[in-house]
């Protein structure tokens, strides 16, 4: 792979003579404003135009106009022909085309696949203002509009669908979106990298169609180069007959295990690699060559197997090429980016951003950035490793960090600046609220390692726990004059958390708002195992040490956990056990979701194939129980609100045919009365099901609130 420069290290292209832009142009009217006779670049993105960092089409678009270039923006376009792709004339480098901050499919459809009203990222909050996979779509549309303009796909939807995936909209195995679009290019994770390094070198020439060698990027070809090794991937975790070769998931906790991996490698017979002498010496020259995808889709368990392989190929330290045939193409994926250093997140979020929307919208109300406007991104990654959530597909497991006096700063312009700023920052926070610097004590064992998440089943003895760093920015966030409060909004890690009772004190103390939002998902271990989160205990010590300082606080708080129904291996059983630990707790669930299975994700190659590649796939390895009926997805998010009467005939039915009829009665050890109610004023309340923009994300579902007279959500 190419050497990758830091991202200020490129010299800057002609055009930074032009400024900065107030708002990057939406219309010819602004781009003459601005003295500009075309775009170097346009992006074309399924939301609305907001000019904030938390916004991928703000970051890229900023960020290239930082290295000198002509960036313009069409947001949310009447994809129905190519007009609305013709507005800003034809751009000099190349359409840049994202979906936007979520898998439009996700934004479009509940997990019951019925048709949102809403759409969090458009103004007024309507929905309709997008096409289903809207990234192909966009894709087409610039092709009809300019057909010789590049086109480099980005974003979470290209990273999700970046090769062959199963979609649970169609039931079926679709292509990788880089074929049925016809881009030019793919650009998976954050892209800033791979899309500065893209647009200089088009700039000086180069064509798109020669740029191979970008880390973070997917491309199509005719054949592996000459130089390359290729590994058959069913040689590395056959789905049959296992061959003596090293085990993909070597628990590389310290320099032996590495050791040992590599001797293992070194003694695997010849003809489990092709055409590779020393498979050790020659890694970054290797390529793995996945099941094409006229097999992964006929062949479930061949695509568990393909979606093992890739999660294995995801540490940017020793991830190989890897390749899918489509046909008689090749889709060809480089090894993902290197994660950006703290100087360089302090670069991105240190750029000219407006935080507001653009001015083309007036007063309509976008909730996602009402949402996020008043709170602070301080970190990137996840390596907790869900196997539902999306982010370790898109951000990766090791965590990017600003520094603190970036955070501040931020903070600081956001009381100067944003309107309506009370003193309260909602949020300091990420994918989860306390990673902030924590990371593998040794670079060398991080770099080595193939393990799927540092904190399942147990915390890796090399992860440094040491919430201090998050701690001391706490306390110096809420002391900058005309802070208030600062408030922590973000999911969190409680078994993290846990490790660390002096950082749990301070954010019980100063920085929750009534309520804290955790997810245990389940409380038992079938659905844990294959979530890959740790067992209900963990929230019982950290619930002890919560109520604990609340009361040496003197305040009254109350933690809302989050739980998924109808997940891979879950029972109805399982169902039955959850429903009785939230009675016994007195929890009752306002808005409940079932799992959804999101493109790409190691949980949806459960449902499909119903096995689990967490462990070797084989024909015969481990069958996973997956709830797909319409009928037993009811009854799991039925469960979860076993208090609402309406729910009462489906439960009993179900009670009966599980012979746990003594379930049913009164009392608190029963689930449900045997008789309903004759008068409304005893039925439980029915609640609007708001979709919060995380939850779409992530397919986590249900928001509890314990009965105590509490509002029924967070006031986060």
């Amino acid at each position: 792979m190419r050497a990758e420069k830091s991202l200020y290290d490129h010299d800057k292209y002609w055009a930074e003579c032009y400024g900065t832009a107030p708002f990057l142009p939406m219309s010819r009217h602004e781009m003459d404003e601005l003295g500009w006779d075309s775009c170097d670049v346009i992006i074309v993105t399924g939301d609305a135009y907001v000019d904030h960092p938390s916004f991928g089409m703000a970051i890229i678009g900023r960020l290239l106009e930082a290295q000198g270039f002509r960036v313009g923006v069409i947001a949310q376009p009447d994809w129905r022909s190519k007009d609305a792709f013709e507005k800003l004339g034809k751009p000099n480098l190349f359409f840049g085309v994202a979906a936007g901050n979520m898998d439009s499919m996700i934004n479009r459809y509940t997990a019951d696949k019925k048709m949102r009203n809403d759409d969090a990222y458009t103004p007024g909050g309507v929905g309709g203002s997008r096409p289903d996979r809207c990234s192909m779509v966009y894709a087409q549309r610039c092709k009809e509009a300019f057909g010789d303009v590049p086109i480099v796909m980005g974003g979470i939807e290209a990273s999700l669908r970046r090769i062959a995936h199963f979609d649970y909209w169609d039931g079926k195995v679709r292509r990788s979106i880089l074929i049925d679009s016809h881009a030019d290019m793919l650009v998976y994770g954050n892209a800033e990298r791979a899309i500065v390094d893209i647009a200089h070198r088009m700039s000086r020439g180069e064509s798109i169609t020669s740029i191979k060698d970008v880390r973070g990027t997917a491309f199509l070809r005719d054949d592996t180069p000459e130089g390359w090794w290729e590994i058959d991937s069913t040689r590395i975790d056959r789905p049959g007959k296992i061959d003596a070769i090293v085990n993909p998931y070597v628990n590389t906790q310290d320099a032996s295990c590495v050791d040992k991996a590599e001797s293992e490698l070194a003694a695997a017979p010849q003809n489990v690699l092709r055409f590779v002498p020393d498979a050790r010496k020659n890694r970054s020259r290797s390529v793995i060559r996945l099941p094409s995808f006229e097999k992964v889709k006929s062949d479930s368990v061949l695509y568990a197997h393909a979606s093992r392989v890739l999660h294995l190929e995801t540490n940017p330290g020793n991830a190989r090429a890897l390749v899918q045939a489509h046909g008689r193409r090749d889709l060809w994926l480089n090894p993902p980016a290197i994660p950006l250093t703290t100087p360089e997140m302090d670069y991105i979020f240190g750029l000219q951003y407006q935080r507001v929307p653009h001015p083309v919208y007036g007063d309509a109300k976008i909730p996602a950035y009402e949402m996020i406007r008043f709170s602070v991104n301080i970190m990137r990654g996840c390596f907790g490793g869900c196997t539902f959530c999306s982010i370790t597909e898109h951000e990766g497991r090791i965590i990017q960090n600003r520094s603190e006096e970036s955070i501040l700063e931020e903070i600081g312009k956001i009381r100067d600046t944003v309107p309506g700023f009370t003193g309260v920052i909602s949020d300091l926070g990420g994918p989860t609220a306390n990673m902030y610097r924590l990371a593998c004590k040794s670079r060398e064992i991080e770099a080595a390692c193939r393990l799927p998440s540092c904190v399942f089943p147990g915390i890796c003895k090399n992860l440094n726990t040491d919430h201090s760093a998050l701690t001391g920015l706490y306390r110096k966030a809420r002391e900058l004059p005309g802070v208030k409060k600062v408030l922590i909004a973000s999911g969190l890690r409680y078994d993290l958390a846990v490790k660390d009772p002096e950082y749990v004190k301070e954010l019980v103390t100063h920085h929750v708002g009534g309520y804290l939002k955790i997810a245990p998902e389940h409380t038992e271990n079938g659905p844990l195992d294959k979530m890959m989160k740790p067992g209900i205990g963990a929230y019982d010590r950290f619930k002890e040490l919560f109520d604990k300082f609340s009361k040496e606080a003197g305040k009254e708080q109350y933690l809302i956990p989050y739980f998924i129904a109808a997940h891979p291996g879950t029972t109805d059983i399982d169902m039955v056990n959850l429903a009785m630990w939230l009675k016994r707790n007195d929890f009752r669930a306002d808005q409940v979701q079932a799992f959804y299975p999101s493109p790409m994700a190691t949980a949806t190659a459960m449902y499909h194939s119903k096995k689990n590649p967490l462990r070797k796939v084989t024909y015969k390895s481990e069958e996973v129980d997956t709830v797909k009926t319409p009928a037993q997805r009811r009854l799991h998010k039925a469960l979860l609100r076993y208090h609402d009467p309406d729910n009462w005939p489906l439960i009993r039915q179900a009670l009966k045919t599980l012979k746990l009829e003594h379930l049913i009665g009164s009392g608190p050890t029963r689930l449900v009365p045997r008789d309903q109610p004759r008068d409304a004023e005893h039925r439980s309340p029915r609640r609007k099901n708001s979709k919060a923009a995380h939850e779409k994300r992530t397919g986590r579902g249900s928001t509890l609130t314990q009965h105590s007279g509490l509002p029924p959500r967070s006031e986060h």
